[in-house]
């Protein structure tokens, strides 16, 4: 039986970005919050020093800093007709592990969505018509507007130490930014990051092209930054080690470098780490949690009571955690009825591969979200109509590392995979390779969706996650487009080889493709299409709140963080400023 601890205010699950955020916030409004971890606890200065953190080995590949499937996995299935089987190794996405989360891990990009993006439905129906969508999308459009948001971009902006460059400041137009970002309250907090030769060549290709180079948003740091909290980040080096690498530096944001600092130092908030929620308690009635179920390192069960329970883990997990506590109806593809698991999404790829002669593009000298980007082909920028698909993708050429194992699975065509002549090749094209690079939008569809295995669990006995998913036309049409686009732009920038790259047949787990898994806790103003109303709270438990990208309708062509961070600012000052007046549903179902 589960011993009893002292009642809390606030219970929050995952210390990663989320988390952290919304512990400050409301601990600055007084109340007494503990989070759950179940990973370790990590810090810069212990965990991330300069002389330990550039191995690629350890972390790039054998993964140091994610989950183990020991402790958790996913089982995987294309369709209803298959039989799901275990993921047994990270592949496709890699989850983070530990204090940070995927705040430790990430490069760095932080964009926001375009304005589109959040009224997706109403939008393309407007433009296109209802019968221009594939019969079986279900996009929804978010029940907030980019309007709303914009003051919490601007705020986790400012947190994280954004570099960039603004396109568009309270409606009007910057010279060198994004011209299709939505209006801002102001300029990035930092300068952008310095160009690299490949970077450079990018920018002025496509300008040249008559396209809209601007760069890419970086929560590194382009200059030394003091952010809001009053906490100090250090210059980035270009060391080229972000991505799967926690930062020594104190350059990439992360809850390490920019908020736990001066979050643990408060006397009304603790942290438990090594211990594993199990499942969210409720009320008899139902309708109300009254705290969580967790596990500690040393298999001893606790109950933690509080009146507020915060779901903020990563967003595959985040939907385990409301069917395994049943807070939510689970979501039926047959019916279509139900909201846990409903609309889950994921990020799409269509690139070129380039190769160079005489080049000495010095790949070593990167930062994670070092880039130069267009945004003339995202999300409903450009005119679908006669193309067959809706959707899109940033296009961009970084320069965000140079690490030696994973460069040398590029080579020409026609090298082989092994021997001397791989090696010659290895040698040859470190610093001639390059890519223009899509990160597209990944819609929802009816027949994709997040539920519990019934055959596989875990080693508490829990059912895993069960992921519905594979590749459908739309997307598949849209990144052949976006790659053709990435092999003119590198047939411009002089490559000698352009090797275009889109989605293949089937989604395969196996190679890695991207983190960004999206949905199956969705927002919106409809309790029987979403889980969680415009305020991230939970329909059928008011005092649920669940936080991340789980709340996306449907991915768009971007990164997610910087609207996760977002989220979690707009939630925090809901529950601040609304819910603790008056606790109970923040929007009438």
């Amino acid at each position: 039986m589960a011993r009893k601890l002292p009642k809390k205010d606030v219970v929050i699950i995952g210390l990663g970005w989320t988390g952290s955020l919304l512990a400050h916030e409301l601990t600055d409004a007084g109340l007494d919050v503990v989070a759950i971890e179940r990973g370790p606890w990590r810090d810069t200065s212990t965990d991330f020093s300069p002389t330990q953190d550039p191995d690629e080995l350890r972390y790039g590949i054998r993964l140091d800093l994610f989950l183990r499937p020991a402790q958790e996995t996913f089982t995987l299935r294309h369709n209803v007709a298959q039989q799901a089987l275990p993921i047994r190794w990270p592949g496709a996405f890699i989850v983070g592990n530990g204090v940070g989360g995927a705040g430790v891990h990430w490069n760095g990009h932080t964009w926001r969505f375009l304005e589109t993006d959040f009224t997706l439905k109403s939008h393309l129906t407007q433009r296109y018509g209802a019968s221009a969508l594939p019969e079986d999308m279900q996009i929804e459009d978010w029940g907030v507007t980019y309007a709303d948001l914009e003051p919490y971009y601007d705020k986790f902006e400012y947190i994280a130490g954004t570099s960039g460059r603004a396109g568009n400041i309270q409606g009007k137009m910057q010279a060198g930014g994004n011209p299709f970002e939505g209006p801002r309250t102001r300029d990035y907090p930092l300068p952008p990051l310095k160009d690299t030769a490949p970077t450079a060549l990018f920018a002025k290709t496509a300008s040249e092209m008559g396209y809209h180079a601007f760069p890419r948003p970086a929560s590194n740091a382009s200059e030394a930054y003091v952010n809001p909290l009053g906490i100090a980040m250090g210059p980035c080096t270009y060391c080229g080690f972000c991505e799967r690498f926690g930062c020594g530096n104190y350059s990439k944001a992360s809850p390490q470098a920019n908020v736990l600092p001066v979050l643990m130092r408060k006397s009304n908030f603790s942290v438990r780490t090594e211990c594993e929620v199990l499942h969210i308690n409720k009320h008899p009635g139902g309708n109300v949690a009254t705290g969580v179920t967790f596990v500690d390192s040393s298999g001893e069960e606790w109950d933690q009571p509080a009146d507020i329970v915060l779901v903020c883990a990563y967003g595959l997990h985040n939907v385990r955690m409301m069917l395994l506590s049943g807070i939510g109806q689970p979501y039926d593809p047959k019916t279509g009825e139900g909201v846990v698991g409903r609309n889950y999404a994921y990020q799409s790829a269509g690139a070129a591969g380039l190769l160079f002669e005489g080049k000495r593009f010095n790949p070593f000298v990167g930062a994670g979200s070092l880039g130069q980007c267009i945004d003339d082909f995202n999300g409903d920028n450009f005119d679908h109509a006669g193309l067959g698909f809706v959707g899109g993708a940033s296009i961009t050429t970084s320069n965000y590392h140079g690490r030696p194992i994973a460069m040398s699975a590029t080579r020409a065509p026609g090298t082989p995979a092994w021997g001397s002549a791989w090696k010659k090749q290895v040698a040859s094209t470190y610093q001639n390779t390059s890519a223009v690079a899509g990160q597209g939008s990944v819609y929802s569809y009816r027949d994709k969706y997040l539920d519990l295995d019934p055959v596989y669990k875990d080693r508490f006995g829990r059912p895993l996650l069960r992921m519905t998913f594979d590749w459908h036309e739309n997307e598949k049409k849209m990144t052949r487009f976006i790659a053709q686009k990435c092999a003119e732009i590198g047939k411009a920038m002089g490559a000698k080889h352009v090797t275009p790259r889109s989605l293949p047949d089937h989604f395969n787990v196996v190679p890695y493709q991207s983190t960004h898994n999206t949905g199956g806790a969705i927002m919106g103003d409809n309790p029987k299409r979403s889980a969680v109303n415009r305020y991230l709270q939970s329909w059928d438990a008011h005092n649920v709140f669940v936080i991340g990208a789980s709340a996306f309708p449907q991915n768009a062509g971007y990164n997610p963080t910087g609207t996760v961070g977002a989220l979690a600012l707009w939630a925090a000052d809901a529950i601040r400023n609304q819910y603790l007046k008056n606790p109970g549903p923040l929007v009438q179902a």
